[in-house]
């Protein structure tokens, strides 16, 4: 259910910056690392953390981006 007064959040995304921005980690993404059709990535991002930022996000067989899930490690 949506909060009060805010749309909706999306899952699934047309681009991969769309789909990084919707997590605000557009910032700690490799430039240049892409994803191909139907693959995860996961990538571990210095987010100035003792550990950094654990990234996953799934490019399906459509070309859409599904939303990121990231976490502290």
């Amino acid at each position: 259910m949506a909060r009060k007064n805010q749309p909706p959040k999306r899952n699934w995304f047309e681009t991969l910056n769309a789909a990084l921005v919707s997590e605000d980690l557009v910032d700690l993404w490799e430039l240049g690392l892409n994803i191909g059709y139907g693959e995860t990535v996961r990538i571990t991002a210095d987010d100035g953390s003792k550990y950094g930022r654990l990234i996953t996000i799934y490019r399906d067989e459509t070309g859409r981006y599904e939303r990121p899930v990231h976490y502290k490690r």
